[in-house]
């Protein structure tokens, strides 16, 4: 008989009673009455090997059994030095220092610090402010929540929020502009690079430290991508006003998009790319940022080679060997060709569920990131109520049915648009997106039964 465990858990939800999982075996997870769900978001696009990986399992327990803990202000091990390099091999040009966090939102705020740090060394102490867009999420420590657009999530807090400024996103499919975007490409006259320029141009470049952007939006808008000379035309402006370039990769990196990194998607190199998730595929809290070549030499040059800040748990060696053992299975395993060929099924599976659906009006997306855009009317193009929850009531059916998606809302203006996303562990199979797709479809279909 297995004893009941008190619970003693601050819960994220505390009226929610969570199933308590018992183990996983790649793309799926099992709770204590045997249920098994298939991971169809792979946690929360963290998961990239799916579960119970046996290998990266004995990099964590070696490196444990030789050390599990040094403080990177006096000791490192040899096992970061592998994992830098092999992070380093991957990224674009010029970017060749790597600088290790536990979380996504703590690789952002470190990356604010860091260009702030660059421009005052530089001599340039009036460049401290941020620009962000609406619609996106860069975290949730005070700093990275100040940049970030989540209107909801931001809302408690503002009163605590740093001062950061924020333009909007392309989002080509419900243009806040109300631009048409073959129109905007023929012209080279995008309306979203315009209000960037006119807000640096109000703001005084002497005063703009940085922009922060996601190559890809995703959980705020469901892998939204943009136009493909978008962000050649953010580099231009980030050039000619000296800011920093931040590409927040966290949720797209490491082979997620079907690239090593998306911005590659997209041509640029920018100053600083944030990362998380995908480097331990999950298995371990581990991020940072890789840095430019000209921030590490004006570091050097003007700041002795001392950045101003630091975690504990920077570098930890164990998290270090799961991210290198991750490193490795995507490098053996093929899981970057992997992940291109199952995308180009899953959305061909997706956009056949499209055209039987009558509430699921996008599929979009890179690789394994795959966002469904979901209205009350695709022919009408009419929106859910906000205070439905239509993203949330299709994920408890699926939950319900065995499988868990990422789902949103608030993509279009923080408050209407529905969205889910679709991210499966990217060493997933063909016979396992079908039974994803098959859940999904019943799901679909009942939601819209109920609606009739």
């Amino acid at each position: 008989m297995t004893q009941k465990v008190k619970d003693a858990v601050f819960h994220r939800d505390l009226n929610k009673k969570y199933p308590i999982i018992t183990h996983g075996e790649g793309i799926y997870l099992y709770d204590q009455s045997g249920k098994r769900y298939i991971d169809a978001s792979s946690g929360a696009v963290a998961a990239n090997l799916g579960h119970s990986n046996n290998r990266i399992a004995q990099a964590m327990a070696d490196q444990a059994m030789k050390v599990g803990f040094v403080h990177s202000m006096r000791f490192e091990t040899e096992v970061l030095h592998h994992l830098a390099e092999k992070i380093v091999d991957l990224a674009p040009r010029n970017l060749k220092k790597v600088y290790f966090t536990s979380g996504g939102s703590e690789a952002n705020e470190s990356a604010i610090k860091l260009a702030r740090q660059y421009h005052r060394d530089n001599g340039d102490r009036d460049k401290h402010i941020v620009i962000g867009r609406w619609q996106s999420y860069h975290g949730n420590t005070l700093g990275s929540l100040s940049v970030g657009g989540d209107i909801k999530r931001r809302k408690p807090y503002m009163p605590n929020l740093i001062n950061t400024e924020h333009v909007y996103s392309p989002y080509c499919r419900r243009c806040p502009y109300q631009r048409n975007s073959e129109d905007c490409s023929q012209r080279k006259n995008w309306s979203c690079v315009k209000d960037l320029e006119t807000k640096i141009n109000n703001l005084g470049s002497e005063n703009i430290s940085a922009i922060i952007m996601e190559p890809i939006v995703g959980s705020q808008q469901g892998a939204v991508v943009p136009p493909k000379d978008y962000f050649k035309e953010v580099r231009k402006l980030c050039d000619s006003h000296d800011i920093v370039l931040i590409i927040d990769e966290v949720m797209t990196g490491f082979g997620r998009t079907g690239k090593n990194f998306a911005i590659e998607h997209f041509e640029i190199v920018p100053d600083i790319i944030t990362f998380g998730k995908g480097v331990s595929a999950g298995y371990a809290p581990l991020a940072g940022m890789i840095v430019s070549d000209k921030i590490i030499e004006s570091t050097i040059k003007n700041s002795a080679g001392k950045f101003i800040h630091g975690y504990t748990y920077s570098g930890h060696p164990v998290t270090a060997a799961a991210g290198l053992a991750a490193m490795e299975i995507y490098e053996e395993d093929s899981i970057l060709n992997n992940c291109i060929q199952m995308s180009k099924y899953l959305i061909e599976k997706l956009d056949s569920l499209k055209s039987k659906s009558n509430i699921i009006s996008d599929v979009r997306g890179k690789g394994l990131l795959i966002g469904i855009e979901l209205v009350k009317d695709k022919e009408s193009n009419i929106l859910f109520d906000p205070i439905e929850q239509v993203s949330n009531q299709i994920n408890e059916i699926a939950f319900e049915l065995g499988a868990v998606f990422y789902p949103g809302s608030g993509g279009i203006d923080g408050l209407r648009g529905e969205h889910l996303i679709i991210s499966p562990p990217l060493n997933v199979n063909k016979e396992e997106i079908d039974e994803m797709v098959t859940i999904l479809e019943k799901v679909i279909d009942s939601f819209e039964n109920d609606m009739k």
